[in-house]
This record gives C-alpha cells, structure tokens and sequence, in this order.
C-alpha cells in the first residue's frame, strides 16, 4: 500500500492509520499488535513514499492501567506524527471484553481531562494543517450542493470540505480549486477555469 501511494496518482495523499495509543505498555493491553516504534517507522515509510501525504488516526484513552507516563507518551506521539485528523474518544467498558474487568480502571474524571488534552491537541493541528491549504490549488470532487444558492460542498484529496459559490453546476466533476480561507471545520475557495 505504501509503494502504492508513492506509484499511483489516482490515490488521494491521504492514509487512515490507527495507533490507538503512543504507549507500548497499554498498547500491548489492548493486544494491538503493534508497538509506538513500529508507527513510527511505518509513518517514516509513507512520508517518504509520498512526501505531500497527511495522516488521521484514532486514540483511546483511560485504557484500564493508562499512568500519566502512559498519556503522555500518547500525546509525544501525537506532537510527533502531526496529524491532519483524528478520532479520539475516552475508554469506557463493554461486557464480556477482558479489559472490561482489568484491574487499575481509570476515574472517569481523569478520562475527562486526558480526553479534554488530548483533543485540544488534535484540533490545533486540524487547524493547522487546514490553514496551511490557504493558497494552494487542490482538485475537488463536488459532491452536493451546499447551504448557500448556488454554492457547492465537494471534498479536497485530504477529505476536508470545501465550500465554492458559483459552482452548483459542478456537482459530480472535479474541479481545481484555489483555496482561500479555513472555517472552523472546512475550506472556502473559488473554483477555477478548466485548461
């Protein structure tokens, strides 16, 4: 896959990869499989593959066991990697799954701030990377119209939305389009002429 993304074109620089936790003891809890220096290694690999590729991932914290050393090396991670997005969410116990009756469960309130932390961190890099698309050109797909007369909603290839007045009659093509400014959860820009 990862040769794939650095051969192919018509693949959006875009790659979904959970890591779930930047710590290789809850990481190893959770049975993942995986350990933090393997994501990294695995993120160096795609970035050289396709240097323009941006990452989204899911995290879990409060994982029975989760010590503070545990939360922070998921939050290193995360100041490491940079992720254009990210699922997060607190863990919370299902019946009839081992860490449902592990020892060490984490206070909810603990779960609340590490939660609060760690999404605050997501969201500025969110912002970040949405702002540094102010400027570029990048292909849309439109998809719907939007909410405006007239305007258009379509996706970039790092599936962010993109909003275009004047481009209602764009639906289901793809267009170049210069981005202009960053909402708080989308792009605004103006469609350009066809070459």
């Amino acid at each position: 896959l990862i040769a794939a993304h650095g051969d192919t074109p018509a693949l959006m620089p875009f790659l979904h990869l959970p890591v779930q936790s930047g710590s290789d003891v809850i990481l190893e809890a959770m049975n993942r499989g995986h350990s933090a220096e393997s994501y990294y290694k695995l993120v160096a690999k795609a970035r050289a593959a396709r240097p323009d590729i941006a990452l989204s991932s899911d995290f879990i914290v409060g994982f029975p066991g989760e010590s503070d050393k545990d939360f922070e090396a998921t939050m290193q991670l995360v100041r490491d990697v940079k992720f254009a997005f990210a699922y997060s969410f607190k863990y919370s116990p299902r019946p009839g799954t081992p860490a449902a009756v592990m020892n060490k469960q984490i206070p909810e309130a603990i779960k609340d701030a590490r939660l609060a932390q760690l999404q605050a961190l997501l969201l500025q890099q969110q912002a970040d990377f949405n702002a540094s698309c102010v400027g570029q050109t990048l292909p849309v797909l439109f998809e719907k119209p939007g909410r405006y007369e007239g305007q258009a909603i379509g996706r970039s290839p790092y599936l962010q939305s993109v909003h275009v007045e004047g481009a209602a009659h764009l639906i289901g093509e793809i267009r170049n389009v210069r981005i202009d400014a960053v909402g708080p959860n989308s792009l605004k820009g103006a469609s350009l002429p066809s070459v």
